[in-house]
């Protein structure tokens, strides 16, 4: 089932996602879900607190940037609980999009090395693993939301200002996402 991509601005975005055990609720049906909703959005990423969900979940599905370098066939990955331990190497800057802010790019810098541990879909786990590149890059940027950080957090303080507009009017539907999102509530003035 494809599922609303939580929009920008609303509150799931910003919290620490909670550790889940093997147990956790239709776990195995949101991972499905969440699979099928990144591929409907052509998204290479999902962390739960994109579907509403505060839990360390994500996952990734590098194939089809297999275009740009031959080393990301077949990484469709889950990680669950992931922590990283270590990132390396000198920053270097990428242009970065989200799914929960549609239409806006900007140049992230990340380091080009992480190493982590996680559990993977069935709960094996996985310790002091090393990934580099635009995969490190992909699983940084997914690592974030799982900690309620956005990217839009990591670019320069004029860029932020100048898309302010830009990213109210996502928080209001005003978007170009192609795919249903979740809206956060209005505010009662009273």
């Amino acid at each position: 089932m494809i599922l609303p991509i939580t929009a920008y601005g609303h509150p799931t975005l910003k919290m620490m996602g909670e550790e889940i055990t093997k147990d956790y609720p239709d776990l195995d049906k949101l991972i499905e879900d969440m699979f099928e909703t990144m591929y409907a959005a052509e998204g290479v990423g999902l962390a739960a607190q994109q579907v509403n969900r505060a839990i360390r979940l994500f996952i990734i599905d590098t194939t089809p940037l297999k275009l740009e370098n031959d080393e990301f066939t077949n990484k469709k990955q889950v990680f669950i609980n992931a922590r990283i331990h270590q990132e390396e190497g000198e920053e270097w800057g990428y242009e970065e999009g989200c799914l929960s802010i549609p239409g806006i790019h900007e140049t992230v810098k990340r380091k080009p090395v992480v190493v982590m541990s996680y559990y993977d879909h069935d709960f094996g786990f996985h310790e002091n693993v090393r990934f580099d590149g635009t995969l490190a890059r992909v699983i940084q940027h997914e690592y974030d939301h799982t900690e309620g950080k956005l990217f839009i957090e990591r670019i320069q303080n004029i860029r932020k200002v100048l898309l302010n507009g830009k990213l109210r009017d996502i928080s209001l539907g005003k978007s170009e996402a192609e795919y249903r999102m979740l809206l956060p509530k209005k505010r009662i003035k009273r």
